[in-house]
């Protein structure tokens, strides 16, 4: 089954590739542990920094909004933890950074049919996009806020992508 998205004609942000599989977990490879895992071998490690004045230059940052505007929320997530913790977890970059963790892992719980963790997840990471307003990091909160509520009320419904607002 391949989620249903808002947008779907977003163009990347990056040339990178996606991976070839989305990690359902428990259900196939596991992508760095597992030596049929599609990033098996590599090893991740944040950046020297990551600030709210040089998101747009982060090309680890636009792939994970690649990967989550694609559905791979595992991955996103993934690679999203490094960001948190060049911005410094307690910043007000790096809370936003863990909302975009908890909202990846909210809507791959969704997806998986895991409705009780998908809403705890979501409600975490709402709460954590919801600390700034307007447009923080190329994304309109509000928008995105919206489409998480949108499809985890939802069952088989559209999933939210971040349109990056520069």
């Amino acid at each position: 089954m391949e989620p249903q998205f808002h947008q779907p004609s977003i163009s990347p942000y990056t040339d990178r590739p996606l991976p070839p599989y989305r990690h359902l977990p428990f259900q196939n490879a596991h992508p760095f542990l597992d030596a049929e895992g599609h990033s098996f071998g590599e090893e991740l490690s944040p950046p020297d920094s990551f600030t709210a004045e040089n998101w747009q230059y982060s090309q680890d940052y636009l792939y994970c909004i690649d990967l989550f505007n694609n559905g791979f929320w595992w991955e996103a997530h993934e690679r999203l933890k490094h960001l948190s913790i060049a911005a410094g977890r307690e910043s007000k970059t790096g809370q936003f950074v863990q909302g975009l963790i908890q909202i990846a892992a909210a809507l791959l719980k969704h997806f998986m049919q895991e409705e009780q963790g998908a809403t705890t997840l979501a409600e975490l990471g709402l709460k954590n996009l919801q600390k700034t307003a307007g447009i923080y990091l190329g994304i309109e909160i509000t928008a995105l806020v919206t489409q998480v509520q949108d499809c985890l009320k939802s069952k088989g419904g559209k999933y939210p992508q971040i349109q990056l607002i520069k």
